[in-house]
Protein backbone atom coordinates (compact mmCIF):
# COMPACT_ATOMS: atom_id res chain seq x y z
CA UNK A 1 0.00 0.00 0.00
CA UNK A 2 1.20 3.19 -1.12
CA UNK A 3 2.08 6.05 2.30
CA UNK A 4 -0.61 8.81 0.58
CA UNK A 5 -0.04 11.33 3.39
CA UNK A 6 3.00 12.89 5.33
CA UNK A 7 2.63 13.88 8.80
CA UNK A 8 2.65 17.63 10.43
CA UNK A 9 5.81 19.09 12.45
CA UNK A 10 3.51 21.51 14.14
CA UNK A 11 0.46 22.45 13.08
CA UNK A 12 -8.99 18.63 1.42
CA UNK A 13 -22.62 16.49 -0.54
CA UNK A 14 -25.77 22.02 0.10
CA UNK A 15 -23.28 21.27 -2.71
CA UNK A 16 -23.48 24.91 -3.49
CA UNK A 17 -21.48 27.67 -4.62
CA UNK A 18 -18.73 25.32 -6.37
CA UNK A 19 -21.43 22.59 -6.07
CA UNK A 20 -23.63 24.54 -8.11
CA UNK A 21 -21.08 25.91 -11.18
CA UNK A 22 -19.20 22.66 -10.24
CA UNK A 23 -20.92 22.50 -7.16
CA UNK A 24 -23.66 24.41 -5.74
CA UNK A 25 -24.85 28.12 -3.83
CA UNK A 26 -24.52 27.76 0.00
CA UNK A 27 -27.44 28.12 1.84
CA UNK A 28 -26.23 30.72 3.89
CA UNK A 29 -26.04 33.12 0.98
CA UNK A 30 -28.95 32.10 -1.13
CA UNK A 31 -31.28 32.61 2.52
CA UNK A 32 -29.19 35.73 3.96
CA UNK A 33 -31.22 38.30 2.31
CA UNK A 34 -34.59 36.97 2.75
CA UNK A 35 -34.23 36.15 6.18
CA UNK A 36 -34.44 39.31 8.07
CA UNK A 37 -31.76 38.37 10.66
CA UNK A 38 -30.84 41.39 12.98
CA UNK A 39 -27.35 41.28 14.63
CA UNK A 40 -29.05 43.51 17.53
CA UNK A 41 -31.07 40.97 18.02
CA UNK A 42 -28.85 37.87 17.85
CA UNK A 43 -28.60 35.05 20.47
CA UNK A 44 -25.16 34.34 21.28
CA UNK A 45 -26.00 31.70 23.50
CA UNK A 46 -22.40 30.75 23.67
CA UNK A 47 -19.40 32.77 25.47
CA UNK A 48 -16.25 34.13 23.76
CA UNK A 49 -14.44 31.16 22.08
CA UNK A 50 -11.21 30.22 23.54
CA UNK A 51 -8.16 30.46 21.50
CA UNK A 52 -6.35 28.20 19.73
CA UNK A 53 -4.13 25.40 21.84
CA UNK A 54 -6.39 26.42 24.85
CA UNK A 55 -9.23 24.12 26.07
CA UNK A 56 -11.33 26.07 28.05
CA UNK A 57 -13.82 24.32 31.03
CA UNK A 58 -16.86 22.50 29.41
CA UNK A 59 -19.56 23.28 31.44
CA UNK A 60 -22.44 25.80 30.49
CA UNK A 61 -22.12 28.56 32.69
CA UNK A 62 -26.12 28.99 33.63
CA UNK A 63 -29.42 28.04 32.14
CA UNK A 64 -30.00 28.40 28.96
CA UNK A 65 -26.29 29.13 27.85
CA UNK A 66 -24.39 27.09 25.85
CA UNK A 67 -20.91 25.61 27.18
CA UNK A 68 -17.35 26.91 26.34
CA UNK A 69 -15.40 25.11 23.18
CA UNK A 70 -13.32 22.73 24.87
CA UNK A 71 -10.36 23.76 21.83
CA UNK A 72 -11.20 25.65 19.29
CA UNK A 73 -8.87 25.53 15.80
CA UNK A 74 -8.26 27.86 12.80
CA UNK A 75 -8.39 25.16 9.47
CA UNK A 76 -8.07 25.02 5.89
CA UNK A 77 -11.65 24.37 5.21
CA UNK A 78 -13.43 24.68 2.26
CA UNK A 79 -16.96 23.95 2.64
CA UNK A 80 -20.01 24.47 0.63
CA UNK A 81 -22.67 23.53 3.65
CA UNK A 82 -22.86 19.85 2.90
CA UNK A 83 -23.22 17.76 5.23
CA UNK A 84 -20.40 14.96 4.42
CA UNK A 85 -17.60 18.13 4.53
CA UNK A 86 -16.92 17.54 8.35
CA UNK A 87 -16.39 13.93 10.11
CA UNK A 88 -15.15 12.52 13.67
CA UNK A 89 -13.93 9.06 12.99
CA UNK A 90 -11.86 7.16 15.05
CA UNK A 91 -10.61 9.57 17.44
CA UNK A 92 -10.03 12.59 15.23
CA UNK A 93 -11.88 15.13 13.71
CA UNK A 94 -11.75 15.98 10.06
CA UNK A 95 -12.89 19.41 7.93
CA UNK A 96 -12.67 19.11 3.84
CA UNK A 97 -9.87 21.73 2.78
CA UNK A 98 -6.21 22.01 1.51
CA UNK A 99 -4.17 21.06 3.14
CA UNK A 100 -6.79 18.56 4.59
CA UNK A 101 -6.35 18.01 8.42
CA UNK A 102 -7.29 15.43 11.34
CA UNK A 103 -7.66 16.84 14.60
CA UNK A 104 -7.03 14.85 17.69
CA UNK A 105 -10.76 14.84 19.47
CA UNK A 106 -9.78 15.45 23.10
CA UNK A 107 -7.00 17.82 22.52
CA UNK A 108 -7.07 19.64 18.99
CA UNK A 109 -3.86 18.81 17.99
CA UNK A 110 -3.10 18.21 14.46
CA UNK A 111 -2.59 14.36 14.08
CA UNK A 112 -1.97 14.24 10.54
CA UNK A 113 -2.07 16.45 7.19
CA UNK A 114 -2.25 15.77 3.46
CA UNK A 115 -1.56 18.41 0.71
CA UNK A 116 -3.77 18.38 -2.14
CA UNK A 117 -5.89 16.22 -0.35
CA UNK A 118 -9.84 16.89 -0.31
CA UNK A 119 -11.37 18.47 -3.83
CA UNK A 120 -13.75 21.22 -3.33
CA UNK A 121 -17.13 20.58 -3.91
CA UNK A 122 -16.25 16.53 -3.68
CA UNK A 123 -17.73 14.79 -0.07
CA UNK A 124 -15.46 12.99 2.41
CA UNK A 125 -17.40 9.60 2.86
CA UNK A 126 -16.13 6.76 5.56
CA UNK A 127 -16.83 3.46 5.57
CA UNK A 128 -15.44 0.27 7.03
CA UNK A 129 -13.21 2.52 9.15
CA UNK A 130 -11.73 4.34 5.93
CA UNK A 131 -11.77 8.13 4.04
CA UNK A 132 -12.62 7.84 0.99
CA UNK A 133 -11.87 11.07 -0.82
CA UNK A 134 -11.62 11.88 -4.50
CA UNK A 135 -7.77 12.59 -5.54
CA UNK A 136 -6.96 16.33 -4.93
CA UNK A 137 -3.93 15.54 -7.31
CA UNK A 138 -7.04 15.41 -10.36
CA UNK A 139 -5.41 12.10 -11.91
CA UNK A 140 -8.92 10.25 -12.18
CA UNK A 141 -8.06 7.96 -8.85
CA UNK A 142 -10.47 7.52 -5.73
CA UNK A 143 -8.37 6.82 -2.87
CA UNK A 144 -9.10 5.35 0.64
CA UNK A 145 -7.40 6.33 4.26
CA UNK A 146 -6.77 5.31 7.58
CA UNK A 147 -8.54 8.20 9.36
CA UNK A 148 -6.74 7.73 12.34
CA UNK A 149 -2.92 7.67 11.38
CA UNK A 150 -3.35 8.93 7.00
CA UNK A 151 -1.83 6.29 5.84
CA UNK A 152 -3.21 5.32 2.09
CA UNK A 153 -4.85 2.13 2.59
CA UNK A 154 -6.54 1.52 -0.79
CA UNK A 155 -6.54 3.40 -4.46
CA UNK A 156 -8.85 2.72 -7.60
CA UNK A 157 -8.97 4.51 -11.00
CA UNK A 158 -12.20 4.49 -13.41
CA UNK A 159 -10.32 5.03 -16.76
CA UNK A 160 -8.91 7.08 -18.93
CA UNK A 161 -12.05 7.95 -20.29
CA UNK A 162 -13.96 9.26 -17.41
CA UNK A 163 -13.16 13.14 -15.69
CA UNK A 164 -12.71 12.95 -11.95
CA UNK A 165 -14.43 10.33 -10.35
CA UNK A 166 -16.10 11.65 -6.58
CA UNK A 167 -17.03 9.37 -4.12
CA UNK A 168 -20.72 9.29 -3.92
CA UNK A 169 -21.59 6.68 -1.38
CA UNK A 170 -19.97 3.48 0.36
CA UNK A 171 -21.42 -0.15 1.78
CA UNK A 172 -19.67 -2.83 3.08
CA UNK A 173 -18.59 -4.27 -0.28
CA UNK A 174 -18.29 -1.07 -3.09
CA UNK A 175 -18.13 2.64 -3.04
CA UNK A 176 -19.75 4.53 -5.15
CA UNK A 177 -18.43 7.31 -7.21
CA UNK A 178 -19.67 9.68 -10.39
CA UNK A 179 -17.85 10.85 -13.31
CA UNK A 180 -17.78 12.89 -16.25
CA UNK A 181 -17.71 10.87 -19.76
CA UNK A 182 -15.06 12.51 -21.90
CA UNK A 183 -15.75 13.26 -25.73
CA UNK A 184 -13.06 13.00 -28.47
CA UNK A 185 -12.47 16.95 -27.84
CA UNK A 186 -12.41 16.84 -24.05
CA UNK A 187 -15.89 17.82 -23.56
CA UNK A 188 -18.35 15.78 -21.47
CA UNK A 189 -21.96 15.76 -22.18
CA UNK A 190 -23.32 13.16 -20.32
CA UNK A 191 -21.88 10.66 -17.01
CA UNK A 192 -21.81 7.66 -15.38
CA UNK A 193 -22.31 6.09 -11.98
CA UNK A 194 -20.09 3.20 -11.48
CA UNK A 195 -19.39 0.73 -8.43
CA UNK A 196 -15.66 0.16 -7.60
CA UNK A 197 -14.71 -2.47 -4.89
CA UNK A 198 -13.49 -1.44 -1.43
CA UNK A 199 -10.95 -5.22 -1.14
CA UNK A 200 -9.22 -4.68 -5.01
CA UNK A 201 -10.34 -1.37 -6.46
CA UNK A 202 -11.57 -3.17 -9.43
CA UNK A 203 -14.88 -1.78 -10.92
CA UNK A 204 -17.97 -3.85 -10.07
CA UNK A 205 -20.39 -2.28 -12.66
CA UNK A 206 -20.60 1.05 -14.89
CA UNK A 207 -23.70 2.81 -15.97
CA UNK A 208 -24.37 5.77 -17.91
CA UNK A 209 -26.78 7.98 -16.79
CA UNK A 210 -29.45 9.78 -19.31
CA UNK A 211 -28.48 12.83 -21.29
CA UNK A 212 -29.30 15.93 -19.78
CA UNK A 213 -28.22 14.52 -16.36
CA UNK A 214 -25.66 16.25 -14.14
CA UNK A 215 -22.75 15.08 -11.84
CA UNK A 216 -23.05 18.00 -9.46
CA UNK A 217 -25.35 19.02 -6.68
CA UNK A 218 -25.44 14.68 -5.90
CA UNK A 219 -26.41 13.23 -2.93
CA UNK A 220 -26.80 9.68 -2.12
CA UNK A 221 -27.17 7.12 0.34
CA UNK A 222 -26.94 3.41 0.42
CA UNK A 223 -29.21 0.57 2.18
CA UNK A 224 -29.31 -3.11 1.44
CA UNK A 225 -29.73 -3.68 -2.44
CA UNK A 226 -30.64 0.10 -3.13
CA UNK A 227 -28.23 2.78 -4.15
CA UNK A 228 -31.06 5.76 -3.67
CA UNK A 229 -29.56 9.59 -4.82
CA UNK A 230 -30.65 12.74 -6.02
CA UNK A 231 -29.54 15.50 -8.04
CA UNK A 232 -29.91 19.16 -9.20
CA UNK A 233 -32.33 18.21 -12.11
CA UNK A 234 -34.75 17.30 -9.56
CA UNK A 235 -33.94 13.18 -10.00
CA UNK A 236 -34.88 10.82 -7.23
CA UNK A 237 -33.52 7.62 -8.67
CA UNK A 238 -32.77 4.41 -7.06
CA UNK A 239 -30.23 1.62 -8.43
CA UNK A 240 -29.52 -2.29 -7.58
CA UNK A 241 -26.40 -1.77 -5.50
CA UNK A 242 -25.66 -5.67 -7.30
CA UNK A 243 -25.76 -4.85 -10.98
CA UNK A 244 -26.26 -1.13 -11.09
CA UNK A 245 -29.38 -1.48 -13.05
CA UNK A 246 -32.20 1.14 -12.15
CA UNK A 247 -35.05 0.21 -10.20
CA UNK A 248 -37.13 3.44 -10.61
CA UNK A 249 -36.86 7.54 -10.93
CA UNK A 250 -39.67 10.00 -9.99
CA UNK A 251 -39.39 13.44 -11.09
CA UNK A 252 -40.12 15.84 -7.63
CA UNK A 253 -41.16 19.05 -7.44
CA UNK A 254 -39.38 20.91 -4.78
CA UNK A 255 -36.05 18.66 -3.10
CA UNK A 256 -34.52 21.38 -1.00
CA UNK A 257 -31.69 21.16 -3.26
CA UNK A 258 -31.68 17.45 -2.89
CA UNK A 259 -31.19 16.47 0.60
CA UNK A 260 -33.29 13.23 1.65
CA UNK A 261 -33.22 10.83 4.33
CA UNK A 262 -33.10 7.15 4.12
CA UNK A 263 -34.88 4.76 6.89
CA UNK A 264 -35.00 0.95 6.61
CA UNK A 265 -37.12 0.09 3.13
CA UNK A 266 -38.08 3.82 2.82
CA UNK A 267 -36.91 6.98 1.51
CA UNK A 268 -38.06 10.24 2.59
CA UNK A 269 -37.93 13.26 0.65
CA UNK A 270 -39.18 16.82 1.25
CA UNK A 271 -41.34 18.53 -1.26
CA UNK A 272 -42.41 22.18 -0.42
CA UNK A 273 -45.05 21.77 1.30
CA UNK A 274 -45.40 17.83 1.45
CA UNK A 275 -43.50 15.17 2.70
CA UNK A 276 -42.71 12.04 1.12
CA UNK A 277 -41.60 8.63 2.07
CA UNK A 278 -41.24 6.15 -0.85
CA UNK A 279 -40.36 2.25 -0.71
CA UNK A 280 -36.95 1.85 -2.23
CA UNK A 281 -37.87 -1.46 -4.00
CA UNK A 282 -40.57 -0.11 -6.36
CA UNK A 283 -41.14 3.73 -5.64
CA UNK A 284 -44.97 3.69 -4.42
CA UNK A 285 -45.65 5.95 -1.54
CA UNK A 286 -45.85 4.54 1.49
CA UNK A 287 -46.59 8.47 3.70
CA UNK A 288 -47.05 11.61 3.45
CA UNK A 289 -47.87 14.67 5.51
CA UNK A 290 -48.30 18.73 4.72
CA UNK A 291 -46.90 21.81 6.90
CA UNK A 292 -49.35 24.59 7.15
CA UNK A 293 -49.61 26.35 4.12
CA UNK A 294 -46.99 29.17 3.07
CA UNK A 295 -44.47 27.42 4.70
CA UNK A 296 -41.81 24.43 3.54
CA UNK A 297 -40.00 21.37 4.68
CA UNK A 298 -36.57 21.74 5.33
CA UNK A 299 -33.87 19.02 5.40
CA UNK A 300 -34.93 15.63 6.89
CA UNK A 301 -32.99 13.29 9.14
CA UNK A 302 -33.31 9.99 10.54
CA UNK A 303 -31.18 10.25 13.92
CA UNK A 304 -31.30 6.81 16.35
CA UNK A 305 -34.57 5.40 14.82
CA UNK A 306 -36.32 9.15 14.80
CA UNK A 307 -37.41 11.47 11.89
CA UNK A 308 -36.09 15.04 12.81
CA UNK A 309 -37.09 17.82 10.44
CA UNK A 310 -37.83 21.82 10.74
CA UNK A 311 -40.57 23.92 8.25
CA UNK A 312 -39.85 27.34 7.06
CA UNK A 313 -42.03 28.67 9.93
CA UNK A 314 -39.63 26.97 12.14
CA UNK A 315 -41.44 24.04 13.63
CA UNK A 316 -39.32 21.25 13.98
CA UNK A 317 -41.17 17.98 14.22
CA UNK A 318 -40.13 14.34 15.80
CA UNK A 319 -41.52 11.86 13.42
CA UNK A 320 -41.79 7.99 13.31
CA UNK A 321 -39.74 7.30 10.10
CA UNK A 322 -41.45 4.49 9.62
CA UNK A 323 -44.87 5.12 9.44
CA UNK A 324 -45.53 9.16 9.16
CA UNK A 325 -46.48 9.56 12.98
CA UNK A 326 -45.81 12.77 14.74
CA UNK A 327 -44.17 11.96 17.86
CA UNK A 328 -44.22 15.83 19.21
CA UNK A 329 -44.28 19.48 17.43
CA UNK A 330 -42.15 21.99 18.82
CA UNK A 331 -42.02 25.80 18.74
CA UNK A 332 -39.46 26.73 20.57
CA UNK A 333 -36.83 27.70 17.44
CA UNK A 334 -39.63 30.34 16.48
CA UNK A 335 -40.30 31.47 20.18
CA UNK A 336 -36.65 32.19 20.35
CA UNK A 337 -36.46 33.69 16.89
CA UNK A 338 -33.46 30.73 16.23
CA UNK A 339 -32.78 29.62 12.51
CA UNK A 340 -33.61 26.11 11.51
CA UNK A 341 -31.64 23.00 11.58
CA UNK A 342 -29.98 21.58 8.31
CA UNK A 343 -28.36 18.75 9.99
CA UNK A 344 -28.45 17.29 12.95
CA UNK A 345 -26.46 14.76 14.69
CA UNK A 346 -27.62 12.93 18.84
CA UNK A 347 -25.57 11.94 21.81
CA UNK A 348 -27.42 10.63 24.47
CA UNK A 349 -30.71 12.85 25.25
CA UNK A 350 -29.60 15.87 23.50
CA UNK A 351 -30.42 16.96 19.47
CA UNK A 352 -27.63 18.91 18.27
CA UNK A 353 -28.42 21.21 15.35
CA UNK A 354 -26.87 22.93 12.85
CA UNK A 355 -28.35 26.08 11.23
CA UNK A 356 -27.18 28.57 7.66
CA UNK A 357 -26.75 31.96 9.11
CA UNK A 358 -24.78 32.88 11.61
CA UNK A 359 -26.39 35.69 13.21
CA UNK A 360 -29.73 34.15 14.67
CA UNK A 361 -28.30 30.25 14.08
CA UNK A 362 -24.93 28.12 14.87
CA UNK A 363 -24.99 24.94 16.91
CA UNK A 364 -28.51 24.65 18.79
CA UNK A 365 -28.75 21.71 21.26
CA UNK A 366 -32.70 20.55 21.65
CA UNK A 367 -33.90 18.30 24.15
CA UNK A 368 -34.66 15.58 22.00
CA UNK A 369 -37.78 14.08 24.24
CA UNK A 370 -39.68 17.04 24.05
CA UNK A 371 -38.20 19.88 21.52
CA UNK A 372 -37.45 22.66 23.96
CA UNK A 373 -34.49 24.43 23.17
CA UNK A 374 -31.78 24.69 25.43
CA UNK A 375 -28.91 27.00 24.30
CA UNK A 376 -27.74 27.85 21.19
CA UNK A 377 -23.75 28.28 20.62
CA UNK A 378 -22.77 31.10 18.12
CA UNK A 379 -18.90 32.21 17.48
CA UNK A 380 -20.00 35.27 16.25
CA UNK A 381 -17.87 35.52 13.99
CA UNK A 382 -20.04 36.98 11.34
CA UNK A 383 -18.99 34.54 8.64
CA UNK A 384 -21.84 33.63 6.37
CA UNK A 385 -21.11 29.97 5.81
CA UNK A 386 -23.36 27.48 6.86
CA UNK A 387 -22.45 25.53 10.06
CA UNK A 388 -21.59 21.82 10.34
CA UNK A 389 -21.78 19.46 13.22
CA UNK A 390 -20.49 15.92 14.14
CA UNK A 391 -19.82 13.77 16.86
CA UNK A 392 -17.79 10.93 18.28
CA UNK A 393 -20.18 10.33 21.23
CA UNK A 394 -18.89 12.10 23.72
CA UNK A 395 -18.23 15.41 22.16
CA UNK A 396 -20.17 17.66 19.23
CA UNK A 397 -17.80 19.41 16.52
CA UNK A 398 -18.98 22.29 15.20
CA UNK A 399 -17.18 23.38 11.75
CA UNK A 400 -17.95 27.44 10.88
CA UNK A 401 -16.35 28.66 8.00
CA UNK A 402 -12.65 28.50 8.96
CA UNK A 403 -13.21 27.85 12.60
CA UNK A 404 -13.63 24.49 14.05
CA UNK A 405 -15.15 24.37 17.84
CA UNK A 406 -15.30 20.85 20.02
CA UNK A 407 -17.94 21.49 22.14
CA UNK A 408 -18.60 19.08 25.61
CA UNK A 409 -21.91 16.98 24.76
Amino acid sequence: MAMGIGTSGGRSSRRRVLRLAGGGLTLAVLTAGTAGCREDVADGGGSEVAGDDKPSGGDARGAGQAPEPLWTKTTSAQTYGDNDELVAVRGVVIASGDPLAAFDAATGKERWALESGAVPGAPMLVGNGTLYLASGKYDGSVAGYDPASGRETWRSHLGKGYRQPKPMAVDEKQVYVIAEILEDDGSSRTNVIAALNSSTGKVAWSEQRDLGTMEMGIHAAVKGRHLVYTDFKKNLTVRDTATGTQVWTHKTTKTNYGFFAVHEDLVIVPQGQTLQAFNLSDGTEKWSMKTERFTTFKEPAVVEGVLYIADSDRTLRAVEPGTGKEIWQSKALAKDEVQTPRQYVKVGGVLYGATSLDERGGVVAIDAKTGELRWTFNDKSGDFHAWLVATDGKRVFALHGKKLHALPA
